[in-house]
């Protein structure tokens, strides 16, 4: 809750998730404890190099889903300023609104949009009292959407995302059981073990990663907003989502540049799934919302690839 004039700013704010992280789903993740030759205890976010496995002591710590965007109110001269802190290494784009409010106004009126690029700070809008003299307050909500509003695709050929002899597709574009929306109809679920190599279809920049949530099944409230995946961004805008990735299948960093065929996870079966598979998708976002686009891939012409709603196919 906000207040304007008397009354010390206190903000009550919604930070959106992606997607693929909704609020309020903890998950857990991994801490490393060791003791070395000295009989020194270590901490550590990885496996550390050259200690057995059995003298590693692995602690499930609860985390919740990393926001990717801030909402930050500072006081001004008779006004607050609300700006949105991006905490990616791609464009974002944000809209700021009042959940209530009381005798304040925004300039520009809320709701407002704006574009905050990768790790970046945008002023989206000043906050003042309506009446001089009269205490005001306000809560605010901001939500937030990886890519930017302008990007523009160019048809370029994927690779396979996947290093295995053939990859067998479970589920193709419009598919009936998870594809049947604007962010997955154009996605395809490619077959695989746990634990094989997801190799980069395209380069470009690592923009957003998930590598700690470990569960999995087919309860859609629960599960439909989580898994661990990997974004990757292109030098034309677009994105690219690699998810149902294994608990600590993440093998890259943010802001990492990508050659393409440059293995960048390790497949799983975490999230929404029935199966051991990886979700390919490439998307964009167009005015607060990701939305898949059809794509070329290398052994497989997109005239083939857009009816295959579901069932298993060679590639």
């Amino acid at each position: 809750m906000g207040s304007i004039n008397r009354r010390p700013v206190l903000l009550a704010c919604t930070l959106a998730m992606l997607s693929l992280a909704l609020p309020g789903s903890a998950d857990t993740r991994q801490v490393y404890r060791w003791v070395d030759a000295r009989g020194v205890v270590h901490y550590g976010d990885y496996q550390p190099h050259g200690v057995p496995d059995t003298k590693v002591r692995v602690i499930q710590v609860p985390v919740e889903p990393h926001a990717i965007a801030r909402l930050r109110v500072e006081a001004g001269e008779g006004n607050y300023l609300a700006w949105a802190d991006n905490r990616l290494t791609g464009p974002i784009e944000v809209l700021l609104s009042f959940t209530r409010s009381s005798n304040v106004h925004a300039e520009p009126a809320l709701p407002a949009r704006a574009t905050v690029p990768a790790g970046g700070t945008v002023l989206v809008a000043r906050l003042g009292a309506d009446a001089p003299g009269r205490n005001g307050s306000f809560e605010l909500s901001l939500r937030g959407v990886p890519g930017n509003p302008s990007a523009r695709p160019q048809n370029v050929e994927y690779l396979p995302p996947l290093r295995q002899p053939r990859s067998r597709i479970d589920q193709g574009f419009d598919g009936q059981f998870s594809h049947d929306d604007e962010e997955n109809r154009y996605a395809l679920d490619f077959a695989a073990d746990i634990g094989t190599p997801v190799m980069a279809a395209r380069a470009g920049t690592i923009m957003q990663v998930e590598a700690d949530f470990s569960k999995a099944g087919l309860k859609k409230d629960t599960y439909s907003g989580r898994a661990n995946f990997v974004r990757i961004l292109h030098d034309d805008g677009s994105m690219a989502l690699y998810a149902h990735l294994k608990t600590g299948g993440v093998l890259v960093r943010l802001g990492q540049k990508i050659e393409t065929g440059q293995q960048i996870g390790l497949s799983g079966n975490t999230g929404f799934t029935t199966g051991p598979h990886l979700h390919f998708a490439v998307q964009v976002n167009r005015g607060m919302h990701l939305v898949s686009i059809p794509f070329r891939m290398r052994g497989m012409p997109m005239q083939d690839a857009e009816p295959a709603a579901s069932g298993q196919r060679p590639l």
